[in-house]
């Protein structure tokens, strides 16, 4: 159903990867084993930090609700995703408000979970004689509150900037998902306001803790820089290197996605943007927190252990 002027819209049709039939099986194993591993080795967090007292510190206990939202964000837009490689999915007006919403909330709530996780290394490395005073449990829950409180008021406001906007025109997307832009694209009405909206949204809660979280590592640098040995050095590194490349993977592929010129875009280029940022980052999480780091995978050894040879 396309509507024309007059005549409001009630429902989208998501193309998704219609520019690329030739690879639409591929496409849909590949992204289903992404999916999978993404679920397998998040949940694999989560029970290993929950499990494990060896684990039971504030870097995990932000790690494991960062899995967690990990696994709420992919469920938002894969699965329909895997509908969408099949068939072009329609999509109704609520249902597409509804998947909105929940991405801006995962997505702004990442963000601030990773600010915590820096400044929790910061206070670890640059100030460790005040760390159990600065970072409380009362602290770091009330760090996670506000991150999924700001995750909340964005989503909120953000969604219905947007869907208060006239639909009278195309209700074709062309996009897998209902992402910001492709929507507003939709709009027949100024779309000045929801333009602003994203730009607040991604100075605040992309460019602002992305500053602050290399305003940590600067500090952090500077404390490595003044240990005396090369084995310290790389001890100190080894805690924050992780953490480290989830936030470039993370905060690179979402500037890029989001704060590039409208007139340097494209529907197939935005695709593919939003693809690796919504599928394929969180896919690494695990990879990078299991592999890379000993405290984890000696939890895995003991959970496996502990398993194998209960009674």
């Amino acid at each position: 159903m396309v509507g024309n002027n007059g005549t409001e819209v009630t429902k989208f049709i998501l193309l998704g990867f219609s520019g690329f039939d030739s690879l639409q099986g591929p496409l849909f194993w590949g992204v289903l084993c992404i999916y999978l591993v993404t679920l397998l080795g998040n949940s694999l967090i989560i029970v290993l930090t929950l499990a494990d007292p060896a684990l039971h510190s504030p870097m995990y206990f932000f790690l494991w609700h960062f899995s967690l939202v990990e696994i709420l964000y992919t469920a938002t837009i894969v699965p329909r995703m895997l509908v969408d490689l099949s068939t072009h999915l329609t999509i109704p007006l609520v249902s597409c408000f509804i998947q909105l919403y929940f991405f801006c909330f995962f997505g702004v709530t990442e963000c601030c979970l990773l600010t915590a996780m820096a400044y929790d290394r910061y206070a670890a490395i640059c100030r460790p004689l005040h760390y159990t005073t600065l970072m409380s449990q009362v602290a770091c829950n009330s760090m996670v509150g506000v991150s999924y409180l700001m995750g909340i008021i964005t989503g909120t406001i953000h969604s219905v900037c947007i869907f208060t906007l006239p639909f009278h025109g195309s209700n074709i997307i062309h996009h897998y998902m209902c992402d910001v832009m492709p929507v507003l694209r939709l709009a027949t009405a100024s779309t000045f306001r929801g333009e602003v909206g994203k730009l607040i949204i991604t100075i605040f809660f992309v460019v602002t803790p992305f500053l602050l979280i290399m305003t940590s590592y600067a500090c952090i640098l500077a404390a490595i820089l003044g240990v005396a040995t090369a084995q310290g050095r790389r001890k100190v590194f080894s805690t924050c290197s992780s953490h480290l490349f989830v936030v470039i993977l993370f905060f690179g592929s979402a500037a890029v996605a989001y704060l590039r010129p409208e007139s340097s875009s494209s529907l197939d280029t935005d695709q593919i943007y939003a693809f690796f940022y919504t599928v394929v980052t969180p896919m690494f999480n695990p990879f990078v927190y299991t592999l890379r780091n000993k405290e984890v995978t000696g939890a895995m050894r003991r959970l496996m252990h502990g398993f194998l040879w209960s009674p």
